[in-house]
């Protein structure tokens, strides 16, 4: 039995492989011996594919995709990919191999696992160390190669995200639902303490970028956990970060961010930070068919007919027709028409779905951290 994808095909699991473990050298000294792996989906499909003989266990998690064709290392260390087995659907990532911490968007890879086409062996890259292989090694992180990639985006495409596992076994069983972590700090953190003006950070599983784009401006920065409540405190405003998951698992947040909307105070959301924001206002969200992943999302600024191309990670979205009449649709999805920016018809509320910091991708709307300043 199998399933028809156009002119791809993807096989069921079989009981017998023809393939053979194989040795992959790159240039810098490293090796691996690769062995024949599948990436089993929760509604039966198998993708056959290879991977590295020191992955001894089934990984499993929900597997989306990117469609960036750079930022591999800002991507696999984004924080709202925790729990997620990333496609890229890019076929060739790692050729300029695993750069420093500097470029990485929090202190570890967060993506459950990695799936491509063809991981590049023989890397180049200057601020570079290794090659993604021995990153993801180095890590614990797995990755399964020698998949067709534009098969696996194209059925996720139709029949949406879903639970998946890398694994070498014959075969593999696979839940139909994935726990997604949370992503946040233990406590709270301040920067830059001689400014004037101080901004809540809710730290939701912040990428770094935002961050340096905060310190890069006049402001003292509080960096809290999701859950902390910080609307009796003496602040002049509140940014609520990106972050994985579902945006209703996060109650305790959204009932601070409701409280603190009542403030009148500035506040500004970014990706998951626009859903908690409209959920604190009284809308409803609901998870797209397979989100919104990569460097190159059209979005229209409403009103004014400016299109921006932006950098995206999300899942959900704002339901439209569940926002209050005082709050208004700022941004949109030129694909699918999706809300992607939201503000308050007269308080000084506004978030959007993209990120404007990028890392990865165009910086077109970095301009919204300076709008969020002035608002202060």
């Amino acid at each position: 039995m199998s399933v028809k994808l156009g002119r791809s095909v993807i096989k069921k699991v079989s009981l017998t492989t023809t393939k053979k473990a194989s040795i992959s050298r790159p240039r810098r000294g490293d090796f691996f011996i690769m062995r024949p792996a599948r990436l089993i989906l929760a509604d039966g499909s198998v993708f056959e594919g290879s991977s590295p003989n020191w992955q001894t266990s089934d990984y499993g998690g929900e597997v989306v995709f990117n469609t960036g064709m750079t930022g591999y290392p800002e991507t696999l260390t984004d924080p709202s990919y925790s729990g997620q087995l990333l496609t890229f659907t890019y076929p060739l990532i790692g050729n300029y191999g695993a750069q420093s911490k500097a470029t990485w968007e929090s202190d570890k890879i967060q993506v459950r696992g990695v799936i491509v086409s063809e991981a590049a062996q023989g890397w180049s890259h200057a601020g570079s160390d290794r090659s993604l292989m021995a990153w993801l090694k180095d890590e614990g992180i797995p990755i399964i190669t020698d998949i067709d990639t534009r098969a696996l985006t194209r059925h996720l495409r139709e029949q949406g995200t879903m639970a998946g596992r890398i694994t070498t076994k014959q075969s593999a069983r696979v839940k139909s639902t994935v726990i997604i972590p949370k992503v946040t700090i233990p406590k709270p953190i301040i920067y830059n303490d001689q400014q004037a003006k101080t901004v809540i950070l809710v730290d939701c599983g912040v990428k770094a970028n935002i961050v340096r784009s905060l310190l890069a401006l006049p402001l003292r920065i509080k960096r809290v956990p999701a859950g902390y409540d910080y609307t009796k405190e003496d602040y002049d405003g509140v940014l609520l970060s990106n972050g994985p998951g579902d945006p209703t698992d996060y109650q305790p947040t959204i009932a601070i961010a409701k409280k603190a909307l009542k403030l009148g105070k500035p506040m500004f959301g970014i990706c998951l930070g626009t859903q908690l924001m409209g959920l604190a206002a009284g809308a409803k969200t609901y998870k797209l068919p397979y989100g919104h992943r990569g460097q190159n999302q059209p979005c229209l600024e409403v009103g004014k007919n400016y299109a921006y191309i932006t950098s995206q990670n999300h899942g959900y979205a704002i339901d439209e027709r569940t926002l209050p009449d005082d709050w208004q649709v700022t941004f949109r999805n030129l694909n699918d028409e999706s809300v992607e920016g939201i503000a308050h018809s007269l308080k000084p509320f506004f978030a959007v779905q993209f990120h404007p910091e990028a890392s990865p991708g165009p910086t077109d709307t970095h301009w919204l951290f300076k709008r969020f300043m002035e608002s202060l």
